[in-house]
């Protein structure tokens, strides 16, 4: 014991290489890869996980020790089976080492359940989920159409399966067959099953891929591992949740699949579940056949009994002839009896008219009467409707003075508004308006306005109107008249140029001041 410790406490040979943490876990990885590319490891799994990354992790383990596991999401869903806690399974794979936590594991590949008992344990504990749920229950499944139009086929094209459905179908009664090709074992025919039901249920009845009227699931005999597929969950629900009637026909007779329990109706061979498709064609043209015969035996019989108690009905009759003389001459008695009853009636009803009329005052005494108490009152009713006539009228000339008296104040009203308006407008407008601006009115002799200078004479006296007054001038050439304003002492005159023309408001409007040489006569005033 002592030599030992010694030996612990003399420092380490220099000769010994030195290697990292890292360098020695590569190299622990290099050695378990080199050894161990390819293993199969029998074991039970046990805390098993799936993330949300897709990749599983579980372990397996025996009675001597415990393997870590792992399977990549890509392979996961190529795994044929869903791992679960308690399965005893083969896992194929390499082994290599984790650095992160100093442990080896196994890059899982492959996976298959060990033995046929852990599969016939797994198929009886997914039987007893799939119960549960009501998938199994005998309410869900439906009756099969008696005769189908189309017919669904999910099978392998390349196996006997599909011809025997065919010949089957043939011999018994032609109908127009759709397969949809799948896999029926190994890797991924779970789901292309499961893909062919939902895609069968997902046609639309008139479409341009007509819709099946019933389906047919099936496969021929084979281990149970063969028939695996079929026990998958994502094929018995997408069997029990199929809305078209399916008939699931796997394996032989003795074969039990988990899809059997979800069909609406079990074949035990793939022919059988083409019988139990549609009837045979000649059995029922002859059932038909029998059908008719029989139901013109029944009418044939059923003529012949009518017929004899329609007979026997008519012996108890009597003649029909004899009826009809009978009814006959009862007629012509009531006939006979009617016109003497319409007779009598009327000279009766004559004989009374009489008595009622000779009862009756004469028309003429009647209208004279009644013409002498029309007279009288006529005579006693005038004086009231005249005095009636005369104050009502006196009433309704009164309220139409009244109405005319205050519409001719309101027209007086409006009128004289208007021309109020109307005035100031004009008075806006007039020569004396104008003449206040600095303006002058020229009228002649006549008391006619001057528009220009050739409408007066030489000679000629105007009258000029001014804003505050009137002065009277006389035209005089306008030559003088320019020699009389340059005189000394002699302003020039003031007035309305003879050549101007109408002014502003009116017409004969000049402007005010000395007329211009040359332009028309020089007004003087006096």
């Amino acid at each position: 014991m002592a030599d030992k410790l010694s030996d612990l406490a003399r420092p380490a040979s220099p000769n010994l290489p030195e290697f990292s943490v890292g360098e020695i876990s590569a190299a622990l990885r290099r050695t378990l890869e080199d050894n161990f590319g390819r293993v199969r490891v029998r074991g039970e799994i046990s805390g098993f996980k799936r993330p949300g990354s897709g990749h599983l992790y579980f372990s397996l383990k025996d009675e001597a020790a415990v393997l870590n596991a792992v399977c990549w999401r890509g392979t996961a869903e190529k795994l044929g089976l869903a791992p679960e806690d308690g399965m005893e399974v083969i896992a194929t794979g390499r082994i290599t080492a984790y650095a992160a936590r100093s442990y080896y594991q196994i890059v899982v590949e492959a996976i298959e359940v060990a033995g046929e008992g852990a599969l016939l344990k797994l198929l009886e504990d997914r039987r007893r989920k799939l119960q549960a749920e009501g998938l199994f229950d005998s309410a869900r499944k439906r009756k099969l159409p008696y005769l189908p139009d189309v017919i669904g086929v999910v099978t392998s094209p390349t196996g006997a399966v599909w011809r025997d459905i065919l010949h089957r179908l043939a011999d018994r009664f032609p109908r127009h067959v759709l397969l949809w090709p799948v896999a029926v074992q190994g890797e991924g025919a779970a789901e292309q099953i499961a893909r062919a039901i939902q895609g069968f249920n997902a046609l639309l009845p008139g479409g341009r891929v007509p819709r099946p009227d019933v389906l047919i699931v099936a496969r021929g005999g084979g281990s149970l591992e063969d028939l695996w597929a079929f026990n998958e969950e994502i094929v018995v629900r997408a069997a029990a949740a199929s809305e078209i009637p399916l008939i699931s026909a796997v394996g032989h007779e003795t074969d039990t699949t988990l899809i059997d329990h979800a069909a609406d109706v079990r074949a035990p061979t793939p022919t059988a579940a083409a019988e139990m498709a549609v009837p045979v064609r000649a059995e029922l043209l002859a059932d038909v056949l029998g059908h008719a015969r029989r139901m013109v035996t029944a009418g044939s019989r059923l003529l012949g009994e009518r017929r004899v108690r329609v007979e026997g009905l008519g012996r108890g009759l009597g003649d029909p002839r004899r009826l009809v003389e009978q009814a006959a001459q009862r007629v012509d008695f009531a006939a006979e009896t009617m016109a003497r009853a319409v007779r009598l009636c009327a000279e009766r009803l004559g004989a009374r008219v009489g008595e009622l009329g000779a009862a009756l005052p004469h028309p003429k005494h009647v209208v004279a009467v009644k013409t002498q108490e029309l007279n009288g009152m006529a005579r006693r009713l005038r004086p009231k409707l005249v005095a009636q006539s005369i104050r009502q009228f006196q009433k309704d000339s009164r309220a139409l003075g009244d109405a005319l008296r205050a519409s001719c104040a309101r027209l007086v009203r409006e009128r004289r508004a208007r021309f109020g308006a109307v005035g100031a407008v004009l008075e806006s407008l007039s020569y004396e308006r104008v003449l206040e601006r600095g303006f002058a009115l020229v009228r002649d002799a006549a008391g006619e306005p001057v528009t220009s200078a050739a409408g007066v004479r030489l000679g000629e006296r105007i009258a000029i109107r001014f804003r505050d007054g009137e002065r009277a001038a006389d035209i005089a050439d306008g030559e003088a008249g320019a020699k009389r304003a340059a005189t000394p002492g002699k302003p020039p005159g003031r007035g309305g140029s003879g050549t101007g023309g109408p002014g502003t408001g009116g017409p004969g409007m000049g402007g005010s001041g000395s007329g211009s040489p040359g332009t028309g006569g020089q007004g003087s005033l006096l």
